[in-house]
């Protein structure tokens, strides 16, 4: 038996039918990207994975979103946004991602964590750490989370070593990973291994390393006394290092700097290739045994300076738009590498650049 479809129903199907076909892509799903963003940090842990923290006007404050990507961020995906609000006094908010589910957001003072992939998040505890105090890294490496912190007051300082099981919310000092002195800094870096430098008032430097995260093993410092190392991971079994005079030096808007190579994990340092002086250092980091990047910032103006023969020649990119800070370098595979220019409420904005020869050239990515 056939049945038969009322006049009046068959008319009403007809104009949704019509309505649906003529509906604009827009009605049908949210941007992914909230208007105005503008990105704050980015962390990717291969050359197509990726995530991004970014902040949009909203209600006169700006309100965070964080975003994931698997394919080199041709698309990207909303995460759950972790309760971090965008600081008055312009420290950056840094996104770190210790694999797909775990990830840590800090303002330097204040830490957040997921380990569901952001769909909840947690406050950190910084064990002993007492205000005023900067938290200037996070990283993660065999399961672990290693964090470095300086502290300030009265004219003296420490910078210590923190670390905890990845996704921990507590962060506890690492015993014997500390220094003192009235000017106190550090670094670390991870893949191949963990390189931990600590250094105080341009005369004592301290450096270890570790294979696995939990054995360590002292070993000469990167640089020579009285200048200040920044680490690279092991690339290729080779370990690049940047070592920088005072800032500025020799004048105003300039460091002193130069590559620096050791065979393998643990070696002593050599080498000599002098890179440009000009800007105060922001970042660094390497993405082949001869393919290292500087960030830096002087004049208003961000500046890219990059190697490709191991510290005997460089070129040098600058930004000239934004010039307030360059932040989050880094070369997590592939010779692609990663890097934020400005921050979200500064004058001009910020946007991220993207490299997938080394360093040779950068892109702006684009969202929207």
């Amino acid at each position: 038996m056939i049945m038969r479809i009322p006049r009046r129903c068959a008319l009403l199907v007809s104009v949704l039918a019509l309505l649906a076909a003529f509906a604009s892509p827009a009605t049908a799903a949210a941007p992914v990207f909230p208007q105005g963003f503008q990105p704050a940090s980015t962390s990717w842990t291969g050359p197509e994975t990726g995530y991004l923290l970014g902040y949009s006007p909203c209600a006169k404050t700006w309100c965070p979103a964080l975003l994931g990507t698997t394919d080199t961020g041709r698309h990207w995906r909303r995460l759950g946004t972790p309760p971090v609000p965008l600081p008055d006094n312009h420290n950056h908010v840094a996104l770190t991602a210790a694999g797909g589910r775990v990830l840590y957001v800090s303002d330097g003072v204040h830490v957040r964590t997921t380990r569901d992939g952001g769909a909840t998040w947690h406050p950190v505890t910084l064990i002993g750490a007492r205000e005023p105090y900067y938290l200037a890294k996070i990283a993660e490496t065999g399961g672990r989370v290693f964090a470095m912190l300086t502290a300030y007051g009265e004219g003296r300082g420490s910078t210590r070593l923190y670390s905890a099981t990845a996704g921990s919310p507590v962060l506890a000092p690492v015993p014997g990973f500390a220094v003192t002195g009235g000017l106190t800094y550090g670094d670390l870096a991870v893949g191949g291994g963990l390189q931990v430098a600590l250094g105080a008032d341009y005369g004592i430097e301290k450096y270890w390393t570790s294979r696995d995260g939990v054995r360590f093993s002292p070993a000469d410092p990167p640089c020579p006394e009285g200048e200040v190392a920044s680490l690279a991971g092991v690339r290729e079994r080779q370990v690049v290092a940047l070592c920088s005079s005072s800032p500025g030096s020799p004048q105003p808007g300039s460091t002193e700097r130069q590559l620096r190579h050791a065979p393998q994990l643990g070696a002593r340092f050599g080498g000599d290739g002098a890179a440009p002086f000009t800007g105060i250092n922001q970042g660094f980091d390497a993405a082949s045994p001869t393919s290292a990047t500087v960030a830096a910032v002087g004049g208003g103006v961000g500046f890219l300076h990059s190697t490709a023969d191991g510290g005997r020649t460089w070129t040098t990119l600058a930004l000239p738009d934004r010039g307030f800070a360059l932040t989050d370098l880094d070369f997590p595979g592939g010779g692609t590498g990663v890097v934020v220019d400005g921050q979200p409420d500064a004058y001009g904005g910020s946007a991220v650049y993207r490299t997938t020869d080394g360093g040779r050239s950068w892109r702006e990515l684009r969202f929207e």
